[in-house]
C-alpha cells in the first residue's frame, strides 16, 4: 500500500483525487489518501474532498511519517515549483488516469499528473510536476520540461519542445517541430506556427503577442 498526501484543496485537487480513486477501482492499485494539506486550513472550518479531510497547512508535511508519497494538486506552475523545490527531500508520486493512453518509449518523471482521455505518443519525455489535463494530445517525440501545464483538449504535434513553467491553454494547437520557451502563456484556442521566446503571452488564432 502507498499512503498519499494531496497538497491543495481546490478544483484541480478534486480531479487528482479522483484519479487515485479510479486507479484503485479500475486497476486495483492499493493507494490510500491519508489527508489533504492546504494553507487555507482552519481548525474551525472542516473541508473534505471525497470524504478526505484537509488535515493541516503545507508546512506541516515536515511532521508526517517518512513512508508517505505526495502529489501537488495545484494548477499554478510557479506555485507547484516552489513547493516541489522547498520539499525536494520528499517522495512525489506520478499519477496517470486509467483512461489515459501512454505509448511505448514514453518517460514521465515524478509528480506529474495525467488526466482522463490524454494521449501521449511514443518517444515523448515529460518532466517533473507537469499537468497533462483532460483530453490533451501529446504526439510523438515531444519534450515537455518541468512544471508545464497542458490544458484540456490542447494538441501538440510531433517534435515539439515546451520550456519550464509554460502554460498551454484550452484547445490550443502547436504544429510540429516548434520550440516554446520557458514561462510562456499560450491562450485558449491559439494556433502556434512558429517558435516562441521565453516569458511571453500569445492569444487568438493569429497568436498575437501581448
Amino acid at each position: 500500500m502507498k499512503k498519499i498526501i494531496v497538497i491543495g484543496s481546490g478544483g484541480h485537487a478534486k480531479v487528482v483525487i479522483d484519479i487515485i480513486l479510479q486507479r484503485n477501482k479500475v486497476l486495483d492499485d492499493n493507494l490510500k489518501i491519508i489527508g489533504i494539506l492546504d494553507d487555507k486550513y482552519n481548525e474551525d472550518k472542516k473541508i473534505e474532498i471525497f470524504e478526505t479531510p484537509v488535515i493541516g497547512k503545507i508546512d506541516e508535511m515536515l511532521e508526517l511519517q517518512e513512508d508517505v508519497y505526495y502529489v501537488i494538486a495545484i494548477g499554478n506552475n510557479c506555485v507547484r515549483r516552489k513547493i516541489a523545490e522547498k520539499y525536494s527531500d520528499k517522495k512525489f508520486i506520478t499519477l496517470i488516469h486509467p483512461k489515459a493512453i501512454i505509448g511505448e518509449k514514453v518517460s514521465i518523471e515524478e509528480g506529474t499528473v495525467v488526466m482522463a482521455g490524454s494521449i501521449i505518443n511514443s518517444y515523448t519525455k515529460i518532466g517533473k510536476h507537469c499537468i497533462l489535463n483532460t483530453g490533451s494530445i501529446i504526439e510523438h517525440d515531444n519534450t515537455i520540461e518541468d512544471y508545464v501545464h497542458i490544458s484540456p483538449n490542447a494538441t501538440l504535434c510531433g517534435g515539439i519542445t515546451i520550456g519550464e513553467e509554460t502554460w498551454i491553454g484550452v484547445g490550443a494547437t502547436i504544429i510540429q517541430e516548434k520550440k516554446i520557451g520557458k514561462k510562456v502563456v499560450v491562450g485558449a484556442g491559439t494556433v502556434i506556427v512558429k517558435n516562441l521566446q521565453d516569458k511571453i503571452k500569445v492569444i487568438g488564432a493569429s497568436a498575437k503577442i501581448l
